[in-house]
């Protein structure tokens, strides 16, 4: 299997490894509960450095375990030895890029075979001081992911609206919530067990989306590379009835992602609701995969009429193309009349 060109990367040093390899144990005991009776699979790839450290790590954790190099083998090799596995058997895919199977999703092929997944994905986009940082993020508390999470799908559920305020500026969603969705490591009330890692996050969006109003600083936006794009002052969305209607000190690239929305879907909505919690990730301390920097500690919203997870009237899957994400200058978050946001933390 030919893979793509990449430009070669050193090894992470071995602090790093001996990091990963701490948190990744406790991702596979305490996350993912994966037991000595139960068999598992890595397939991964050796083009980066940060790849190359997990793998070492995952060595460590699951000696008795197979190891599959996806770029020495036949993507038959790869189909066969998933189907080989049992249901709560795990599989655990370490990609510099993004393996392809033709049109197999690998994820959520192995989740309808009833397999347990950890996903590391554009390992590639996170080279140097990076790959650190995201070892960093694999740290798993489950104290803290736990409670802190539950904590803020409880507030949010309740809430009868949500106000975001940052830099000046205040962001009103003067609607109740829709239910919030966590991801934090628990899976026990879940069909499937594990996903992309690293972890944390509660999400969610207005019931009425026509009820948010108001302006947000973006100080990091996804570009059309799918990567995070950090403008030199935050740029301001100014939003009416739950649409981008105006922006100060907006980027080329900034500009060009809402053209693009609008030139396919006519207007750009705010949708998501999302609250980062990991805390390896902050608005100073970032990695450049915008997937994985979308976990960071504090409140992200996405631009666009994709949302696969909330249905709306009115928004048809096969016209919603775009799901893009931004990060707001967060000082503080209210839900109701409960802060729930303060320097930095969430303080449910």
């Amino acid at each position: 299997m030919t893979a793509p060109a990449l430009p070669p990367t050193p090894d992470l040093p071995a602090h790093a490894v001996d990091t990963a390899a701490g948190h990744l144990r406790n991702v596979l005991d305490i996350a993912i509960e994966h037991g000595p009776s139960q068999r598992s699979l890595v397939v991964y790839d050796t083009r980066t450095g940060l790849a190359r450290a997990l793998v070492e790590a995952y060595r460590r954790n699951l000696p008795h375990t197979d190891f599959l190099d996806f770029d020495s083998v036949d993507p038959a090799e790869v189909l066969a030895r998933f189907r080989q596995l049992a249901p709560k058997d795990l599989v655990v895919l370490v990609q510099s890029t993004n393996f392809r199977l033709e049109a197999f999703r690998i994820r959520v092929e192995l989740f309808k075979l009833g397999l347990k997944v950890v996903e590391h994905v554009h390992l590639s986009r996170m080279p140097g001081i990076q790959g650190e940082h995201y070892i960093d993020a694999l740290a798993y508390d489950p104290h803290y992911f736990r409670n802190i999470g539950r904590g803020l799908k409880g507030c949010i559920d309740a809430a009868p609206g949500a106000r975001v305020c940052g830099g000046g500026e205040e962001l009103v969603f003067a609607s109740r919530l829709e239910p919030a969705k966590l991801n934090i490591g628990d899976y026990s009330d879940m069909n499937n067990v594990g996903g992309q890692f690293p972890i944390g996050e509660v999400f969610t969006e207005a019931l009425d989306l026509e009820a948010v109003n108001g302006r947000a600083q973006i100080h990091v936006f996804g570009d059309t590379s799918y990567l995070s794009n950090r403008p030199s002052l935050p740029v301001t969305i100014v939003v009416e009835r739950g649409r981008v209607v105006a922006t100060e000190n907006a980027t080329p690239e900034f500009q060009q992602v809402l053209d693009i929305i609008r030139a396919d879907e006519g207007e750009v909505w705010v949708r998501e609701l999302g609250f980062g919690m990991n805390r390896a990730f902050t608005r100073e301390r970032r990695v450049d995969d915008i997937g994985t920097y979308e976990r960071m500690c504090g409140i992200h919203l996405s631009l666009g009429a994709k949302h696969g997870v909330y249905t709306k009237p009115g928004f048809k899957r096969k016209d919603a193309r775009y799901h893009i994400d931004v990060f707001v200058v967060t000082d503080a978050v209210y839900l109701g009349e409960e802060r729930v946001y303060a320097d930095g933390a969430w303080t449910v």
